[in-house]
């Protein structure tokens, strides 16, 4: 694996001898010091360009940063839509293991780009264009107060949703049930979120994905929601289900009780269906 010097050196250098790079940023988690170091954490490589019509017409100029295992292109793909507007990525996975997830900005849109987001270190300005920049933080991505509204949709989505789960178990289809379960951990994971977030009064990220939400949990709490993940038999889809369940009402009626939001009666009603179909 390049070393990160290495890879620095390489991504300015292939800036600084092209005329249509005028500024080279850096986001993502090597912009963030609240994120340990690892061997997987990608370069995050936004190109600020004049002409950006010509990167596009000749694909073969990113073969410099090295022999790729696989390259994707988002905003070059027709089974999803693209979302970056009139920005342009590659994201670049290479034979010694690096990655890099380049942005092409058209120099049109710098202000936009400065604007997007809070972790961004400016690497390279040929023409002095970007304002002096505060230092990186995440505080954007820190978990959110929920309000009384919030709180409430996020277990009404829960328990609706748990009418799925059971209904594809019934039917015994399996793959409808498990994807419904995907989506109420989605909201178990929102929920724990905001139970962390009471504790240390809102002032951290949970990480894209949740990932940094087991660094929060005790051990304990984190087995039991790793318990959500058994989908292997019809058995232990409904252990999973049932583990989901009892934890997301564990941590709902805590928030409910420190945030002072009223607990919804509905969980009583719902939890009484469920039960009732599980033991027909």
């Amino acid at each position: 694996m390049r070393s990160e010097k290495e890879m620095y050196e390489l991504i300015l250098s292939v800036a600084e001898k092209d005329e249509r790079v005028r500024i080279v940023g850096m986001n993502g988690s090597r912009t963030n010091p609240n994120v340990p170091k690892d061997d997987f954490q990608d370069y995050d490589i936004v190109y600020v360009v004049t002409d950006m019509q010509s990167f596009l017409d000749h694909p073969s100029w990113i073969d410099i940063f090295g022999q790729r295992v696989i390259l994707q292109m988002p905003e070059a793909m027709d089974l999803y839509p693209p979302e970056l507007g009139n920005w342009f990525s590659y994201l670049m996975l290479f034979e010694d293991e690096t990655r890099i997830d380049l942005i092409l900005v058209p120099i049109e849109e710098l202000n936009k780009y400065l604007q997007n987001d809070k972790l961004i270190k400016i690497l390279l300005d040929k023409d002095h264009r970007v304002p002096v920049l505060p230092p990186s933080t995440d505080k954007d991505y820190w978990v959110q107060r929920p309000t009384a509204a919030y709180f409430d949709d996020c277990c009404n989505e829960f328990w609706w949703l748990s009418t799925y789960v059971v209904k594809g178990l019934c039917r015994e289809e399996f793959p409808y049930a498990i994807d419904h379960l995907t989506n109420m951990r989605n909201q178990l994971y929102t929920m724990l979120s905001w139970q962390v977030g009471i504790e240390i009064d809102f002032s951290a990220s949970m990480g894209k994905n949740f990932k940094y939400l087991k660094n929060y949990l005790s051990a304990g709490v984190w087995k039991e929601v790793m318990k959500t993940y058994q989908n292997d038999t019809k058995e232990n889809i409904w252990s999973s289900f049932w583990k989901c369940c009892e934890l997301f009402r564990n941590a709902s009626t805590g928030v409910a009780l420190q945030m002072e939001f009223k607990y919804p009666e509905y969980d009583e009603k719902v939890t009484r269906y469920l039960e009732e179909k599980n033991e027909k």
